[in-house]
């Protein structure tokens, strides 16, 4: 019992970020980086080709073994030792990823046009790099921490948005042919982005789209200024933690 315990806290221990001095764990860091780099490959070409099924296949099977490990090892990772532990797991936005991760293996098997949207998913791989980065693994931590003020700024936004586009659509109905190009409008008025493909003509319009442009000036920067509050406050809670 003692040695299957060992054994699969060893595993664990190899799967999570490497510390100092575990040469284990610090090359399966590095396999799997280089795996989910590889895995990004077919992104960049048009079309299939033996190469890209060959990097799918073999890409997708590594990460297979490496999403059941994790499974296996939910115990240690949420932190008590439970059936639920395992489900919990399997919910968290990491373990999704990885699982969306690996369906474009499906493709190969299954080559019919539903399950070929799968493939769309091999974007999620680039996700998987958060936790084999220690900075990444922190500035998740503190995106986390942070979660509920990000999306009442989210929501703010949203709102803003919607409200400028009814505004817009209203006061110049013949500028958009839907109500989604108002929203479209709206959003990259208050990203600042302006492509200029939708501009007002009358002068109602343009001061709605001048007052977009300067909100969204403030309201864009504030999670960039929450994100950073709290990634300097991290950073400073870890260096007095090792000065201790």
């Amino acid at each position: 019992m003692n040695n299957d315990y060992d054994f699969k806290r060893r595993i664990y221990e190899v799967l999570e970020v490497s510390s100092i001095g575990d040469r284990s764990s610090r090359a399966y860091d590095k396999l799997m980086t280089v795996a989910i780099i590889v895995g990004l490959v077919p992104l960049t070409m048009k079309g299939s080709n033996i190469y890209t099924l060959l990097i799918d296949l073999s890409v997708s099977v590594l990460f297979i073994i490496d999403y059941f490990a994790r499974v296996y090892t939910a115990d240690y990772k949420m932190g008590y030792k439970s059936y639920k532990a395992y489900i919990a797991y399997v919910f968290t936005p990491l373990a999704i990823f990885d699982l969306l991760s690996v369906l474009p293996v499906l493709y190969i098997f299954f080559p019919v046009t539903v399950i070929s949207l799968f493939r769309l998913f091999r974007v999620f791989r680039v996700l998987k790099l958060i936790r084999y980065s220690k900075t990444m693994v922190i500035i998740a931590n503190v995106v986390r921490k942070v979660k509920s003020q990000l999306l009442a700024v989210l929501l703010l936004i949203i709102v803003y948005i919607f409200v400028s586009a009814m505004l817009i659509f209203q006061l110049e109905p013949t500028l958009f042919n839907s109500f989604f190009d108002a929203v479209y409008w709206a959003t990259i008025s208050i990203t600042t982005i302006g492509y200029g493909d939708i501009s007002p003509v009358t002068p109602i319009g343009r001061l709605i789209t001048m007052v977009s442009a300067l909100v969204g000036m403030a309201v864009i920067a504030l999670p960039t200024g929450i994100i950073t509050a709290a990634y300097m406050a991290e950073i400073t809670k870890k260096k007095s933690k090792y000065e201790l």
